[in-house]
């Protein structure tokens, strides 16, 4: 289990990834030039990579799925390679969770003092 702090910047790739690759290749290859962390999946999304900035270096970790795949989000269009997420959108990613299924409840807001 990976514990990210809430201002992690998280980079998708929406583009199937060769694997085979190394994750500098991906890395250009899906347009992201710098950030924090980068995720890459495999054309059957049963793969991802993770590649992050840990002060001198890049960790890389790993994960492959037995059965099932990841519901990594579609392009919106031809041009969009990458998006960028939130961590609790990436735990979500990695539990097998389809976002775009899923739908936000709504939340108690405090109404303003000065509301009239």
């Amino acid at each position: 289990m990976m514990h990210l702090p809430a201002s992690v910047r998280v980079y998708l790739c929406l583009n199937a990834c060769d694997m085979r690759k190394s994750l500098t290749a991906c890395r250009r290859w899906c347009g992201i030039t710098w950030g924090w962390m980068f995720v890459f999946a495999s054309r059957r999304r049963d793969r991802v990579k993770i590649l992050y900035w840990d002060r001198d270096g890049f960790p890389l970790w790993s994960k492959r799925l037995e059965a099932g795949t990841y519901a990594i989000p579609a392009a919106e269009g031809p041009q969009e390679r990458r998006r960028e997420s939130t961590a609790q959108e990436l735990g979500a990613l990695l539990s097998r969770i389809d976002l775009s299924q899923a739908r936000r409840r709504k939340r108690y807001q405090r109404k303003s003092a000065h509301a009239a």
